[in-house]
């Protein structure tokens, strides 16, 4: 009962399992009752509590239902039940309850966001040296979040964990502060007494509006990739897409529109700016680090350029690992055991109380569920060969010093007690992630290997190989091969010229096996509108074994009483158990995990190694299916559509700058930040995934705009007739307070995200790291490299803006 109604809950995603239990409390020791498959260990004031009575119930979620009022919905009805309808003594619990991992990530989200916009208010007081200037830029975020929460709601998108994790208020808050920052640097110049603060916000608006749309505009379009991506990681990252998007948009309404007119009413009798310290050091230091740098622009170029082999180096030479996505913390574990195909249901269930046991004594343990073979709503044909158990986890906090909080290390401990068990092949994953990779692949394991052929002895021998090959494999876990030969069979093949003598048709032996063994509809039963076979066949003890099966008798024309092994040729043999088929072939499962190692490296490797030793029999092939194959779907992906967003990102910089040499020059200085994000991937052993390339997509859109807020006052200052040198150092300085604003604060407003370690944080995570160390990197080497390159290759004969009135500062 319980594996039908767990098999239904993973499947559809369900929100609540439920279960109607009477508890009984019984000491921990080697005298612990243990009861029939389907039962709970659970762990209560140090003592395990093994239900006595218990009756399964199931609430399924519908398709494009929201979780969250309908759980609360769920979750009213059962304290009703509890409460005033159930009798006494009996209640409903729930064991499983997807409302607990909503709880816990969107606590994790929302403290990640809070600290994330604490740091990145700080920064804008810091920097900006003005509390009205701080607060209008502040006020960019909210108003961008409602803006993407009505573009959302009006597409019917919801929001989740990736969507919401990804929002960087740092990034969101770009475009205001360079609009605020250039309105408080304009009222604060001097010799501009005839002017209103009005009109020099207008000017000031005017300067910077262009390159604020430009440089929100490429971010945008920068998570275009992110929309064409498929199956599993495309639903999982489209979502994030469209709500960076919206929100993006927002603030660029808020940026060019909203922010100038809040500044004429907060700044309608000028604005004072503080005059920052640290600000006032760095701007020294680094007006003369510019101009040593433009002077000797070999060496600059020079430490470019081994930068870039760097970055090269790590991500092609192999050092940083590779995955399909992080895997989301659950808090609980999925245990899966198989045993051999043969096994009937007394064995299986004694197994699973054994290893339910074995699961529940560890003190991390809340609760141990176990179930036998297959469900009975035909969606999961396994025998009972396959056992289950959902393992509840205490948080991290509270485990034991020697597992340092690591659920791999708890895993590895329950694997080596589990292992004590003879003749079971064991697999660990996690509730949800059990069924996406069961979905993903056809098969109930993290990773699978299939081999695709005709003939089913052929196919496990060939399986048998490939799994001595894995085992030999740093990283590989959970290693078994899904047998198909081991159910044994009792075949009868007829003796037709016995048969002949004794007159008796073959088809006649056929229908009394057949009538004897698995019974015949012999007429039909009406009950009002309802129609029910009657079927015929012999009594148990007259069919149970073989020898019971060999006596049948047939009646001859003679009158004669002939049995079975008079007429046929029995033998037993073990045939197949299970026949998996897929696009109409048959093929052979090998099922296994990667931990401890990245899987990427120890897959290729596993797939170089079958390649070596194995030779496959003609029309025989091998597929290597799970997250590798979507691993390497997505990447595929990923190499067509970046090199189409980076031409995408140069036309519009084309299109802004009117000039190949310029879009070129900002697109040089873009291919620096990726530098950054490789060595916070390596520096924190942090693979790339999915998640990581989605960083890497919007650390070029951020990237952009340093240069774009940089060379755009370069060429102004030129075509206001200043030499180009001068220019170039002179319009770095100006713009290093903006750009060192824009790049903390889109650094610092996911810092948190990048450092979190909660449940729910494992998504964002690498999207965090690559983002956080890449602007890092990008802000230290393109304040020093666009200045020098653009000396080195500017000309007479540049495109230059049409100048604009500038006042001495």
């Amino acid at each position: 009962m319980f594996q039908q109604i767990e098999n239904t809950l993973i499947k559809t995603q369900a929100g609540t399992a439920l279960r109607v239990k009477d508890v009984a409390v019984v000491e921990q020791g080697p005298k612990i009752r243990l009861g029939q498959n389907g039962i709970t260990i659970h762990r209560v004031d140090g003592k395990l509590v093994d239900n006595s009575s218990v009756v399964e119930g199931i609430c399924l979620l519908q398709k494009g239902a929201d979780a969250d009022p309908t759980l609360r919905g769920i979750e009213a009805k059962v304290r009703e039940l509890n409460d005033h309808i159930l009798p006494k003594g009996v209640k409903i619990v729930p064991f499983l309850d997807r409302s607990d991992l909503i709880h816990f990530t969107t606590h994790t989200v929302l403290h990640n966001l809070t600290e994330g916009l604490i740091l990145v208010v700080i920064i804008l007081f810091l920097f900006l040296g003005n509390v009205r200037g701080a607060i209008i830029v502040a006020i960019t975020i909210p108003f961008s979040l409602l803006f993407a929460s009505i573009c959302l709601d009006l597409r019917h998108i919801p929001a989740n964990l990736l969507s919401l994790g990804a929002l960087d208020f740092g990034m969101v808050v770009d475009g205001a502060v360079v609009m605020v920052e250039n309105i408080v640097r304009h009222l604060n110049q001097q010799g501009r007494e005839t002017e209103t603060p009005a009109e020099k916000i207008k000017v000031a608006a005017h300067e910077v509006q262009r390159p604020v749309f430009f440089a929100i505009g490429i971010i945008i379009t920068a998570y275009l990739p992110i929309f064409t991506l498929q199956a599993v990681e495309g639903r999982l990252f489209k979502p994030m897409a469209w709500t960076v998007a919206f929100a993006l948009l927002g603030a660029l309404i808020f940026s060019i529109i909203i922010a100038p007119v809040l500044a004429s009413f907060l700044f309608r009798k000028g604005a004072k700016e503080w005059e920052n310290p640290v600000m006032h050091f760095l701007t020294e230091r680094y007006r003369r680090s510019v101009t040593w740098a433009i002077h000797h622009h070999g060496v600059t170029l020079g430490v470019a350029i081994l930068g870039l082999c760097i970055a090269a180096y790590l991500a092609f030479g192999g050092v940083i690992g590779s995955e399909f996505l992080p895997h989301l913390d659950e808090g609980a574990i999925w245990v899966r055991g198989t045993l051999a195909p043969s096994t009937g249901p007394d064995e299986s269930v004694s197994i699973a109380n054994r290893a339910r046991l074995i699961l529940a004594s560890f003190p991390e343990v809340t609760e141990a569920t176990s179930q036998a073979g297959r469900a009975d709503d035909g969606t999961d044909t396994t025998g009972f060969f396959n056992t289950e158990y959902y393992v509840g986890l205490k948080p991290k906090e509270q485990w034991r010093p020697l597992f340092h909080e690591n659920k791999e290390n708890l895993i590895a401990s329950m694997n080596q007690q589990l292992e004590k068990i003879p003749g079971v092949i064991w697999n660990f994953s996690q509730p949800i992630s059990d069924n996406v990779e069961e979905a993903v692949s056809g098969v109930k394991g993290e990773l699978s290997v299939k081999i695709y052929g005709d003939d089913l002895r052929t196919l496990e021998e060939k399986g048998t190989q490939i799994v001595s090959i894995m085992s030999r494999i740093q990283g590989v876990q959970d290693l078994g091969l899904f047998r198909v030969i081991g159910q044994p069979n009792l075949t009868f093949t007829v003796d037709r010229e016995a048969a002949a003598r004794f007159g008796i048709n073959v088809a006649d032996v056929q229908d009394a096996i057949q009538t004897a063994v698995g019974g015949n509809a012999v007429s039909k039963v009406l009950r009002g509108e309802a129609r029910y076979d009657l079927v015929l066949r012999y009594q148990q003890q007259y069919r149970d074994t073989r020898e019971a099966i060999e006596n049948v008798r047939l009646l001859s024309p003679t009158g004669e009483r002939v049995s079975l092994a008079q007429l046929t040729k029995v033998t037993a043999i073990d045939g197949a158990e299970e026949v998996y088929r897929e696009g109409q072939q048959r093929y052979i499962p090998v099922k296994y995990s990667v931990r401890g190692r990245d899987m990427g490296s120890a897959v290729e490797e596993a797939i170089d190694k079958v390649n070596k030793e194995i030779k496959l029999p003609p029309g025989y092939h091998v597929e290597w299916a799970g997250e590798y194959e979507s691993q390497k779907r997505a990447n595929k992906r990923l190499l067509v559509v970046l090199p189409v967003t980076v031409l995408l990102i140069f036309f519009i910089l084309y299109s802004m700058f009117k000039s190949f040499k310029w879009a070129m020059l900002i697109i040089a200085n873009v291919a620096m930040a990726p530098i950054g994000g490789l060595l916070a991937l390596f520096i924190t052993r942090t693979h790339f995934s999915v998640s990581s390339g989605v960083g890497f997509l919007a650390l070029f859109g951020v990237s952009v705009q340093t240069g774009v807020i940089m060379l755009e006052y370069i060429n102004q200052l030129r075509a206001r007739g200043n030499s180009v040198e001068e220019s170039a150092i002179e319009g770095a300085v100006l713009r290093l307070r903006p750009i060192m604003m824009t790049m903390l604060v889109a650094t610092l407003g996911l810092l948190p995200a990048a450092m979190s370690r909660g449940i729910g944080s494992d998504s964002q995570r690498p999207f965090a790291i690559v983002i956080v160390g890449g602007l890092l990197a990008a802000l230290i080497m393109s304040i020093f490299l666009l200045p020098t390159l653009y000396v080195w290759i500017a000309r007479e004969n540049d495109v230059l803006p049409v100048p604009e009135t500038e006042f001495a500062n």
